[in-house]
Protein backbone atom coordinates (compact mmCIF):
# COMPACT_ATOMS: atom_id res chain seq x y z
CA UNK A 1 0.00 0.00 0.00
CA UNK A 2 1.01 3.64 -0.47
CA UNK A 3 2.36 5.07 2.80
CA UNK A 4 -0.13 7.44 4.40
CA UNK A 5 0.53 10.97 5.62
CA UNK A 6 0.40 11.35 9.39
CA UNK A 7 -0.83 14.55 11.01
CA UNK A 8 -1.21 15.80 14.58
CA UNK A 9 -4.72 16.79 15.65
CA UNK A 10 -4.41 17.22 19.41
CA UNK A 11 -1.82 17.76 22.12
CA UNK A 12 -1.74 17.76 25.90
CA UNK A 13 1.06 18.61 28.26
CA UNK A 14 1.98 18.75 31.92
CA UNK A 15 5.36 20.42 32.35
CA UNK A 16 7.43 22.57 34.69
CA UNK A 17 6.64 25.60 32.49
CA UNK A 18 2.95 25.05 32.01
CA UNK A 19 0.10 22.59 31.63
CA UNK A 20 -1.41 23.60 28.29
CA UNK A 21 -0.20 24.45 24.81
CA UNK A 22 -0.98 28.12 25.36
CA UNK A 23 0.85 28.25 28.68
CA UNK A 24 4.04 26.54 27.49
CA UNK A 25 4.10 28.75 24.41
CA UNK A 26 3.99 31.87 26.60
CA UNK A 27 6.74 30.50 28.84
CA UNK A 28 9.05 29.71 25.92
CA UNK A 29 8.52 33.20 24.53
CA UNK A 30 8.92 35.10 27.80
CA UNK A 31 11.77 33.05 29.27
CA UNK A 32 9.79 31.70 32.24
CA UNK A 33 11.59 28.59 33.50
CA UNK A 34 10.45 25.83 35.86
CA UNK A 35 13.64 25.07 37.81
CA UNK A 36 13.32 25.13 41.61
CA UNK A 37 15.31 24.18 44.68
CA UNK A 38 14.31 20.84 46.26
CA UNK A 39 14.75 21.29 50.05
CA UNK A 40 13.30 17.83 50.76
CA UNK A 41 16.47 16.34 49.27
CA UNK A 42 18.55 17.76 52.14
CA UNK A 43 17.84 14.54 54.06
CA UNK A 44 19.74 12.43 51.51
CA UNK A 45 23.35 12.18 52.63
CA UNK A 46 25.99 12.94 49.96
CA UNK A 47 23.49 14.04 47.29
CA UNK A 48 25.12 16.96 45.50
CA UNK A 49 22.28 18.40 43.43
CA UNK A 50 19.29 20.26 44.89
CA UNK A 51 17.61 21.30 41.64
CA UNK A 52 14.51 19.95 39.92
CA UNK A 53 11.86 20.83 37.37
CA UNK A 54 8.46 20.18 38.97
CA UNK A 55 4.93 20.21 37.54
CA UNK A 56 2.54 22.46 39.47
CA UNK A 57 -0.61 20.37 39.18
CA UNK A 58 -2.92 18.69 41.69
CA UNK A 59 -3.87 15.25 40.39
CA UNK A 60 -4.81 13.12 43.41
CA UNK A 61 -8.52 13.94 43.39
CA UNK A 62 -9.07 14.93 39.80
CA UNK A 63 -10.83 11.69 38.83
CA UNK A 64 -12.82 9.02 40.68
CA UNK A 65 -10.62 6.65 42.67
CA UNK A 66 -12.02 3.62 40.79
CA UNK A 67 -10.38 4.99 37.65
CA UNK A 68 -7.02 5.82 39.22
CA UNK A 69 -6.34 3.34 42.03
CA UNK A 70 -3.75 1.54 39.89
CA UNK A 71 -1.96 4.78 38.98
CA UNK A 72 1.09 6.40 40.51
CA UNK A 73 2.01 9.99 39.66
CA UNK A 74 3.68 8.97 36.40
CA UNK A 75 0.41 7.51 35.06
CA UNK A 76 -1.66 10.37 36.49
CA UNK A 77 0.47 12.89 34.60
CA UNK A 78 0.04 10.81 31.44
CA UNK A 79 -3.72 10.68 31.95
CA UNK A 80 -3.94 14.45 32.38
CA UNK A 81 -2.00 15.11 29.18
CA UNK A 82 -3.94 12.49 27.23
CA UNK A 83 -7.34 13.76 28.37
CA UNK A 84 -6.26 17.23 27.20
CA UNK A 85 -5.04 15.92 23.84
CA UNK A 86 -8.19 13.93 23.11
CA UNK A 87 -10.36 16.94 23.94
CA UNK A 88 -8.34 19.19 21.62
CA UNK A 89 -8.66 16.61 18.85
CA UNK A 90 -12.43 16.46 19.34
CA UNK A 91 -12.29 12.82 20.40
CA UNK A 92 -13.09 13.11 24.09
CA UNK A 93 -16.38 11.20 23.90
CA UNK A 94 -15.99 9.69 20.45
CA UNK A 95 -16.80 5.98 20.07
CA UNK A 96 -13.72 5.80 17.82
CA UNK A 97 -11.63 5.45 20.99
CA UNK A 98 -12.96 1.99 21.69
CA UNK A 99 -13.52 0.92 18.10
CA UNK A 100 -10.20 -0.84 17.49
CA UNK A 101 -8.86 1.56 14.85
CA UNK A 102 -7.35 3.83 17.52
CA UNK A 103 -4.23 2.59 19.29
CA UNK A 104 -1.75 3.77 21.88
CA UNK A 105 2.02 4.08 22.11
CA UNK A 106 3.24 5.46 25.42
CA UNK A 107 6.37 5.28 27.50
CA UNK A 108 8.27 6.23 30.61
CA UNK A 109 11.70 5.52 32.02
CA UNK A 110 10.11 3.20 34.58
CA UNK A 111 6.91 2.95 36.57
CA UNK A 112 6.14 5.06 39.62
CA UNK A 113 9.30 5.36 41.74
CA UNK A 114 7.24 6.53 44.72
CA UNK A 115 5.04 3.42 44.53
CA UNK A 116 8.08 1.16 44.17
CA UNK A 117 9.78 2.75 47.18
CA UNK A 118 6.63 2.38 49.28
CA UNK A 119 6.11 -1.25 48.28
CA UNK A 120 9.72 -2.36 48.70
CA UNK A 121 10.24 -0.30 51.83
CA UNK A 122 7.29 -1.96 53.53
CA UNK A 123 8.27 -5.45 52.37
CA UNK A 124 12.02 -5.24 53.04
CA UNK A 125 11.71 -3.54 56.42
CA UNK A 126 8.94 -5.77 57.79
CA UNK A 127 9.72 -8.93 55.78
CA UNK A 128 5.97 -9.37 55.77
CA UNK A 129 3.09 -8.80 53.37
CA UNK A 130 1.23 -6.87 56.04
CA UNK A 131 0.51 -3.34 54.83
CA UNK A 132 1.16 -4.08 51.15
CA UNK A 133 -1.43 -2.90 48.63
CA UNK A 134 -2.55 -5.26 45.87
CA UNK A 135 -2.44 -2.36 43.41
CA UNK A 136 1.21 -1.55 44.19
CA UNK A 137 2.76 -3.45 41.31
CA UNK A 138 0.32 -1.95 38.82
CA UNK A 139 1.67 1.49 39.73
CA UNK A 140 5.35 0.63 39.34
CA UNK A 141 5.32 -1.92 36.53
CA UNK A 142 7.30 -0.79 33.51
CA UNK A 143 4.27 -0.34 31.23
CA UNK A 144 2.05 1.32 33.82
CA UNK A 145 1.37 4.37 31.60
CA UNK A 146 0.32 2.40 28.53
CA UNK A 147 -1.75 -0.11 30.52
CA UNK A 148 -3.50 2.46 32.68
CA UNK A 149 -4.27 4.77 29.77
CA UNK A 150 -5.78 1.85 27.85
CA UNK A 151 -8.05 0.98 30.75
CA UNK A 152 -8.94 4.58 31.63
CA UNK A 153 -10.02 5.50 28.10
CA UNK A 154 -11.20 2.05 26.94
CA UNK A 155 -8.73 1.70 24.08
CA UNK A 156 -9.00 -1.53 22.09
CA UNK A 157 -6.47 -0.95 19.33
CA UNK A 158 -2.79 -1.85 19.43
CA UNK A 159 -0.84 -0.96 22.58
CA UNK A 160 2.90 -0.22 22.29
CA UNK A 161 4.70 0.45 25.59
CA UNK A 162 8.03 2.23 25.06
CA UNK A 163 10.47 2.14 27.96
CA UNK A 164 13.81 3.36 26.66
CA UNK A 165 14.70 6.00 29.25
CA UNK A 166 15.16 9.43 27.63
CA UNK A 167 13.87 8.30 24.21
CA UNK A 168 10.65 6.73 25.53
CA UNK A 169 8.40 9.59 24.43
CA UNK A 170 10.13 10.06 21.08
CA UNK A 171 10.00 6.34 20.27
CA UNK A 172 6.30 6.28 21.18
CA UNK A 173 5.62 9.06 18.69
CA UNK A 174 7.78 7.36 16.07
CA UNK A 175 6.18 3.94 16.46
CA UNK A 176 2.71 5.48 16.47
CA UNK A 177 3.57 7.38 13.30
CA UNK A 178 4.70 4.13 11.62
CA UNK A 179 1.51 2.35 12.75
CA UNK A 180 -0.58 4.90 10.88
CA UNK A 181 1.78 5.41 7.94
CA UNK A 182 1.64 1.71 7.06
CA UNK A 183 -2.10 1.31 7.60
CA UNK A 184 -2.15 -0.59 10.89
CA UNK A 185 -4.26 2.03 12.71
CA UNK A 186 -6.13 5.18 11.72
CA UNK A 187 -5.45 7.12 14.92
CA UNK A 188 -2.80 6.74 17.63
CA UNK A 189 -2.35 8.31 21.05
CA UNK A 190 1.38 8.79 21.60
CA UNK A 191 3.53 10.23 24.33
CA UNK A 192 5.70 9.88 27.37
CA UNK A 193 5.64 10.61 31.08
CA UNK A 194 7.90 10.60 34.13
CA UNK A 195 7.48 11.66 37.74
CA UNK A 196 9.83 13.50 40.03
CA UNK A 197 11.55 11.35 42.65
CA UNK A 198 14.85 11.64 44.47
CA UNK A 199 15.99 8.26 43.12
CA UNK A 200 16.35 9.85 39.67
CA UNK A 201 18.52 12.60 41.12
CA UNK A 202 20.59 10.02 43.02
CA UNK A 203 21.08 7.93 39.87
CA UNK A 204 22.54 10.79 37.86
CA UNK A 205 24.40 12.20 40.86
CA UNK A 206 26.27 8.91 41.18
CA UNK A 207 27.50 9.48 37.63
CA UNK A 208 28.50 13.09 38.41
CA UNK A 209 26.03 14.14 35.74
CA UNK A 210 23.80 16.51 37.76
CA UNK A 211 24.06 20.27 38.18
CA UNK A 212 25.34 21.13 41.66
CA UNK A 213 27.11 24.49 41.30
CA UNK A 214 23.89 26.49 41.12
CA UNK A 215 21.86 24.99 43.97
CA UNK A 216 21.27 28.42 45.50
CA UNK A 217 20.52 30.00 42.08
CA UNK A 218 18.13 27.64 40.28
CA UNK A 219 17.48 30.20 37.57
CA UNK A 220 21.08 29.79 36.34
CA UNK A 221 20.83 26.06 35.54
CA UNK A 222 20.81 23.97 33.42
CA UNK A 223 23.15 25.50 30.83
CA UNK A 224 23.13 23.38 27.63
CA UNK A 225 26.13 23.98 25.35
CA UNK A 226 27.47 26.69 27.70
CA UNK A 227 31.11 26.69 28.78
CA UNK A 228 29.96 26.81 32.45
CA UNK A 229 27.47 23.94 32.25
CA UNK A 230 27.85 21.49 35.11
CA UNK A 231 25.25 18.80 34.43
CA UNK A 232 21.56 18.14 33.99
CA UNK A 233 18.60 19.09 36.17
CA UNK A 234 16.08 16.28 36.65
CA UNK A 235 12.48 17.07 35.83
CA UNK A 236 9.02 15.57 35.48
CA UNK A 237 6.05 15.89 33.18
CA UNK A 238 4.01 14.31 30.41
CA UNK A 239 3.25 15.04 26.80
CA UNK A 240 0.63 13.45 24.56
CA UNK A 241 0.03 13.82 20.82
CA UNK A 242 -2.93 12.55 18.83
CA UNK A 243 -1.66 11.25 15.48
CA UNK A 244 -4.02 10.61 12.63
CA UNK A 245 -4.12 9.61 9.00
CA UNK A 246 -4.47 12.82 6.98
CA UNK A 247 -7.50 11.58 5.06
CA UNK A 248 -9.19 10.45 8.26
CA UNK A 249 -8.56 13.81 9.91
CA UNK A 250 -9.89 15.77 6.93
CA UNK A 251 -12.98 13.59 6.67
CA UNK A 252 -14.02 14.39 10.23
CA UNK A 253 -13.09 18.08 9.98
CA UNK A 254 -10.30 17.96 12.56
CA UNK A 255 -8.00 20.92 13.14
CA UNK A 256 -4.46 19.97 12.10
CA UNK A 257 -1.60 21.27 14.26
CA UNK A 258 1.28 19.77 12.30
CA UNK A 259 2.54 16.77 10.39
CA UNK A 260 5.17 14.11 11.03
CA UNK A 261 7.44 13.84 8.02
CA UNK A 262 9.93 11.27 9.25
CA UNK A 263 11.36 9.21 12.09
CA UNK A 264 14.71 7.57 12.66
CA UNK A 265 15.88 5.39 15.53
CA UNK A 266 18.89 3.15 16.06
CA UNK A 267 21.28 1.82 18.69
CA UNK A 268 24.98 2.51 19.14
CA UNK A 269 25.71 -0.99 20.43
CA UNK A 270 28.86 0.34 22.08
CA UNK A 271 28.40 1.64 25.63
CA UNK A 272 25.59 1.75 28.19
CA UNK A 273 25.97 5.42 29.15
CA UNK A 274 28.53 7.16 26.92
CA UNK A 275 27.03 8.91 23.86
CA UNK A 276 28.16 7.99 20.36
CA UNK A 277 28.49 10.74 17.77
CA UNK A 278 28.20 8.28 14.82
CA UNK A 279 25.01 6.79 16.29
CA UNK A 280 23.42 10.21 16.80
CA UNK A 281 24.39 11.23 13.28
CA UNK A 282 22.96 8.04 11.78
CA UNK A 283 19.60 8.51 13.54
CA UNK A 284 19.25 12.01 12.07
CA UNK A 285 20.13 10.69 8.63
CA UNK A 286 17.55 7.91 8.96
CA UNK A 287 14.87 10.48 9.80
CA UNK A 288 15.80 12.64 6.81
CA UNK A 289 15.71 9.62 4.53
CA UNK A 290 12.32 8.56 5.88
CA UNK A 291 10.98 12.09 5.35
CA UNK A 292 12.41 12.22 1.83
CA UNK A 293 14.08 15.58 2.40
CA UNK A 294 17.61 16.92 2.79
CA UNK A 295 19.16 18.61 5.81
CA UNK A 296 18.99 21.91 3.89
CA UNK A 297 15.21 21.83 4.31
CA UNK A 298 15.34 21.82 8.13
CA UNK A 299 14.70 25.29 9.59
CA UNK A 300 15.47 24.49 13.22
CA UNK A 301 16.77 21.68 15.42
CA UNK A 302 15.32 21.09 18.88
CA UNK A 303 18.34 19.51 20.54
CA UNK A 304 18.44 16.87 23.24
CA UNK A 305 20.85 19.28 24.97
CA UNK A 306 21.04 17.93 28.53
CA UNK A 307 23.92 20.19 29.68
CA UNK A 308 26.23 17.27 30.42
CA UNK A 309 29.83 17.69 29.35
CA UNK A 310 30.34 14.85 26.87
CA UNK A 311 26.70 14.64 25.82
CA UNK A 312 26.52 18.20 24.50
CA UNK A 313 29.86 17.86 22.71
CA UNK A 314 28.88 14.61 20.97
CA UNK A 315 25.50 16.03 19.94
CA UNK A 316 27.00 19.24 18.59
CA UNK A 317 29.55 17.24 16.59
CA UNK A 318 26.89 14.92 15.15
CA UNK A 319 24.63 17.84 14.23
CA UNK A 320 27.49 19.68 12.50
CA UNK A 321 28.29 16.56 10.49
CA UNK A 322 24.69 16.10 9.32
CA UNK A 323 23.99 19.72 8.43
CA UNK A 324 27.41 21.02 7.35
CA UNK A 325 26.09 24.52 8.04
CA UNK A 326 25.23 26.61 11.11
CA UNK A 327 21.67 25.31 11.48
CA UNK A 328 19.54 27.13 14.10
CA UNK A 329 19.46 25.02 17.26
CA UNK A 330 18.40 25.28 20.91
CA UNK A 331 17.61 23.08 23.90
CA UNK A 332 14.27 23.51 25.63
CA UNK A 333 15.57 21.47 28.57
CA UNK A 334 17.08 24.79 29.66
CA UNK A 335 13.49 25.73 30.60
CA UNK A 336 12.22 22.46 32.10
CA UNK A 337 15.18 20.38 33.11
CA UNK A 338 15.45 16.85 31.76
CA UNK A 339 11.99 15.27 31.96
CA UNK A 340 13.44 11.84 31.18
CA UNK A 341 10.96 9.52 29.44
CA UNK A 342 8.63 12.44 28.80
CA UNK A 343 11.13 14.75 27.09
CA UNK A 344 10.64 13.60 23.51
CA UNK A 345 6.87 14.10 23.72
CA UNK A 346 7.02 17.37 25.68
CA UNK A 347 9.58 18.79 23.27
CA UNK A 348 7.40 17.79 20.31
CA UNK A 349 4.61 19.84 21.91
CA UNK A 350 7.02 22.76 22.23
CA UNK A 351 7.85 22.46 18.52
CA UNK A 352 4.15 22.58 17.66
CA UNK A 353 3.84 25.76 19.74
CA UNK A 354 6.65 27.27 17.65
CA UNK A 355 4.84 26.34 14.42
CA UNK A 356 1.55 27.78 15.67
CA UNK A 357 2.88 31.03 17.13
CA UNK A 358 5.80 31.74 14.80
CA UNK A 359 8.91 31.74 16.95
CA UNK A 360 12.10 29.86 17.77
CA UNK A 361 12.76 29.36 21.48
CA UNK A 362 16.26 30.08 22.80
CA UNK A 363 18.56 28.06 25.02
CA UNK A 364 18.40 29.71 28.43
CA UNK A 365 21.67 30.42 30.25
CA UNK A 366 23.75 30.09 27.09
CA UNK A 367 26.09 32.97 27.90
CA UNK A 368 29.23 31.61 26.24
CA UNK A 369 29.14 28.69 23.81
CA UNK A 370 31.65 25.97 24.60
CA UNK A 371 34.21 26.09 21.75
CA UNK A 372 33.69 22.34 21.32
CA UNK A 373 29.98 23.00 20.60
CA UNK A 374 30.53 25.78 18.07
CA UNK A 375 29.79 25.65 14.34
CA UNK A 376 26.01 25.79 14.88
CA UNK A 377 23.60 28.73 14.99
CA UNK A 378 22.89 28.58 18.73
CA UNK A 379 19.70 30.53 19.49
CA UNK A 380 20.36 32.63 22.59
CA UNK A 381 17.41 35.03 22.38
CA UNK A 382 13.83 34.59 21.20
CA UNK A 383 13.50 34.75 17.43
CA UNK A 384 10.32 35.83 15.69
CA UNK A 385 10.61 33.46 12.75
CA UNK A 386 8.13 31.05 11.18
CA UNK A 387 9.61 27.54 11.04
CA UNK A 388 8.28 25.18 8.39
CA UNK A 389 10.25 22.02 9.17
CA UNK A 390 11.77 21.05 12.53
CA UNK A 391 14.02 18.19 13.60
CA UNK A 392 13.69 17.10 17.24
CA UNK A 393 16.39 14.79 18.63
CA UNK A 394 16.63 12.64 21.76
CA UNK A 395 19.24 10.16 22.99
CA UNK A 396 19.18 7.63 25.83
CA UNK A 397 21.19 5.24 27.96
CA UNK A 398 21.82 1.98 26.18
CA UNK A 399 22.85 3.86 23.05
CA UNK A 400 19.28 4.47 21.86
CA UNK A 401 18.98 7.41 19.45
CA UNK A 402 15.88 9.04 17.97
CA UNK A 403 15.16 11.82 15.50
CA UNK A 404 11.72 13.13 14.59
CA UNK A 405 11.01 15.50 11.69
CA UNK A 406 7.92 17.64 12.14
CA UNK A 407 6.23 19.90 9.64
CA UNK A 408 3.80 22.79 9.90
CA UNK A 409 0.09 22.05 9.15
CA UNK A 410 -0.56 21.16 5.50
CA UNK A 411 -1.78 24.13 3.48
Amino acid sequence: MTPRRVVITGVGVASPIGNSLDEVSRSLQTGRHGIVTMPAWDRIADLRTRLGGVVDLELDHRWHRKKTRTMGRVALLATYATEQALAMAGLGEDPLIGGGTLGLAYGSTSGSSEALAEFCGTLFVNMSMRGLQSTGFLKFMAHTCAANLAQFFGIRGRIIPTNSACTSGAQAIGFAYESIKYGLQDVMIAGGSDEMHYTTAVTFDLMYATSANFNSQPELSPRPFDVRRDGLVVGEGAGTLILEDLGHALARGATILGEIYGFGTNCDGIHMTAPSEPGMRAAMQLALRDAGITSAQIDYVNAHGTATDIGDIAEASATRAVFDRPVPISSSKSFTGHTMGACGAIEAVFCLAMFRDGFLAPTRNLDEVDPRCEGLDHIRELRREQPHTIMSNNFAFGGVNTSLILGEPPR
